[in-house]
C-alpha cells in the first residue's frame, strides 16, 4: 500500500513524500521492534547497550563514552540506562583503575543469558524488509547512507 493510502494525505512534492514515507516507515518498524523488546522487559536503548557490551566483550570493560558513541539514539542518557541495567543485574560496574572518575562496565552472565533468549528478536527484525530483494536492500542502505551525508 502506498504512503498516500496509509496516511490518507497529499504531498507538496516527491522530496516531501520521501521524507514523510521514511519517517512513517521508521515509526512502523520501531513499533514492531518495541513489541519484541517489551516481551523481555527491556527498552530499545537497554537492548542496544547490552548488544554493544556483548559485541566488545573480548576487548574488556567499556566506558560510558564508549557506549554513547555506539548508541543508535545519540540523545540517550547512557548513565541512567546503565544504572537500570546494573540494578537488574545485567551489567557489572566498577571504578576504572586509571581514571577514577570513569566506570568500567561489562555485561554479566545474566545479561548474556537474556540476549540468548532474545535471539528470536534478531531473526524477526531480519524479516522487516522481507518484501525487498537482497539487491534492493543493498540499494536502500546505499541511499540511506547518502541521505545522511
Amino acid at each position: 500500500m502506498g504512503i498516500e493510502d496509509e496516511i490518507k494525505g497529499r504531498f507538496r512534492n516527491d522530496y516531501h513524500k520521501g521524507t514523510i514515507n521514511l519517517i512513517y516507515t521508521v515509526k512502523h518498524f520501531n513499533y514492531q521492534f518495541l513489541q519484541l523488546m517489551k516481551k523481555h522487559g527491556l527498552t530499545e536503548p537497554q537492548y542496544n547497550i547490552l548488544r554493544v557490551l556483548r559485541g566488545f566483550q573480548s576487548e574488556g570493560p567499556a566506558s560510558i563514552g564508549f557506549l554513547k558513541e555506539r548508541m543508535l539514539d545519540k540523545s540517550s542518557d547512557v548513565s541512567r540506562i546503565v544504572d537500570r541495567l546494573y540494578e537488574s543485574g545485567h551489567v557489572g560496574r566498577k571504578e576504572n583503575k586509571i581514571d577514577r572518575r570513569q566506570k568500567d562496565i561489562c555485561i554479566t552472565e545474566k545479561g548474556i543469558a537474556l540476549l540468548k533468549t532474545m535471539d528470536e528478536c534478531e531473526k524477526k527484525t531480519d524479516t522487516f524488509l522481507k518484501n525487498l530483494t537482497k539487491e534492493e536492500v543493498q540499494e536502500l542502505n546505499r541511499l540511506l547512507d547518502k541521505a545522511r551525508d
